[in-house]
């Protein structure tokens, strides 16, 4: 019963973090991504996006450009993770607006203030060039007036290590523009509009979020984009559709699914699970060594018994099958006790959350839980197996006993 009760437990858990884990990063990114091969700028999207919408089950497309920056604020650089969206449509393929804990989703675009030097700079250019650098060591507050400057959106975890609150302004750098030996890089200014958290230590700390016009300035893609995100009605159909897509648009577009994209964590999440299945088996496995050992003991106290059952005609497969049903019983009784203790632990941590976390430790204030029948079945089906398989030593011997030997001496 314990050993039941504690393997379904733990694999509820299990359940209720996975569950978590996914909808966190689903909730931050797209069901889908399509992209050309090696990620090349994608430059007819405008195209796309209406033979996209029309596949069966995508209910919400948005382009996107995602490349990797700099950020300063004051002495603080930090390198970051930089995603244009179109703030139409980016809440149609993720919870975006509903993740950010200070600001808005307000992205005031304008070009006016970007930062860039030439690519052959003259002798003039030089002295542009170190006034630049010399803004760039000031301290960031002092920059252009910040109703001029677009909007930025930073995750909680690399605001907080940077320092920066919601309505400072700070420069992004893209190395975009360094082609060659005096070449420069991008930069720009921004305001910080907002933060938010997903609860997903990697997302919160490095990705930043901007408008896709400001994106395609800053990584210099003209109209381009990076790829199309797409957003399904059902997430478990998202390998169908990726095929769909596939036979539909074709070469040189390539359709990546949300498994896909983090097939590392699901399998190691899957792989952790039954990991822990093995292991509480243990548990299952030492009962059913108790059953073993209590069976042999009702042998040999019920010798007599067995002997009188043999002497007036019982066969040796009826005297098995008595210890091989008393095994069953035991282990029946103990499972479904054990089942009925687990679903009552894991209903009441669901509906009540007494087991709580640290919420400044954790994603998560609680233990998150969730029941699913296959598990419940699968240690049913291992514990009454252990319990047969115990059961068969014990029965055997009782079974071999000889009659005359037992009553002659009983």
């Amino acid at each position: 019963m314990i050993g039941v009760a504690a393997l379904v437990i733990t694999l509820s858990v299990m359940n209720g973090l996975e569950t978590e884990v996914r909808q966190r990063i689903i909730g931050a990114e797209a069901h889908l991504r399509l992209t050309t091969f090696h990620e090349e700028p994608l430059s007819n999207w405008f195209e796309l996006l209406p033979k996209l919408e029309r596949i069966p089950h995508v209910i919400g497309s948005s382009p996107y450009i995602q490349n990797k920056g700099m950020l300063k604020f004051g002495k603080a650089i930090e390198g970051a993770i930089i995603k244009g969206v179109s703030p139409e449509t980016v809440g149609q393929v993720s919870d975006l607006p509903n993740i950010i804990i200070a600001g808005s989703l307000a992205f005031r675009a304008d070009s006016t203030d970007q930062l860039r030097t030439p690519s052959n700079p003259t002798s003039t250019d030089t002295a542009f060039d170190k006034s630049l650098f010399k803004t760039l060591s000031l301290n960031d507050h002092a920059l252009a007036p910040r109703s001029r400057l677009p909007g930025i959106i930073l995750g909680r975890q690399l605001a907080f290590r940077m320092g920066s609150m919601v309505g400072d302004s700070l420069i992004v750098i893209s190395p975009t523009g360094l082609t060659g030996f005096m070449s420069t890089p991008q930069i720009k200014r921004f305001q910080v509009s907002g933060i938010f958290e997903t609860g997903i230590f990697e997302y919160d700390d490095a990705f930043v979020y901007m408008a896709l016009n400001d994106a395609q300035q800053l990584f210099e893609m003209n109209s381009a984009v990076t790829g199309i995100e797409l957003r399904l009605d059902d997430m478990d159909r998202a390998d169908a559709v990726a095929k769909n897509i596939d036979d539909v648009i074709g070469y040189p577009y390539y359709t990546r699914t949300w498994h896909e994209m983090h097939r590392t964590l699901f399998k190691w999440m899957r792989l952790e699970k039954w990991l822990y299945t093995i292991l509480l088996s243990l548990i299952i496995i030492v009962a059913a060594f108790n059953i073993v050992s209590s069976q042999i003991m009702m042998v040999l106290e019920k010798n007599r018994e067995i002997g009188i059952l043999k002497a007036i005609g019982a066969t040796q497969e009826g005297i098995m099958r008595i210890f091989l049903y008393e095994g069953l019983i035991v282990g029946f009784v103990g499972t479904l006790l054990g089942l009925i203790l687990g679903w009552i632990v894991c209903w009441a941590q669901a509906t009540y959350r007494f087991f709580s976390l640290p919420g400044d430790v954790y994603f998560l204030s609680y233990l998150p839980v969730r029941m699913q029948i296959l598990d419940f079945a699968v240690v049913s089906l291992v514990a009454l197996g252990l319990t047969l398989a115990a059961s068969i030593y014990p029965a055997r011997r009782a079974a071999k006993l000889n009659p005359i030997e037992v009553i002659r001496y009983e």
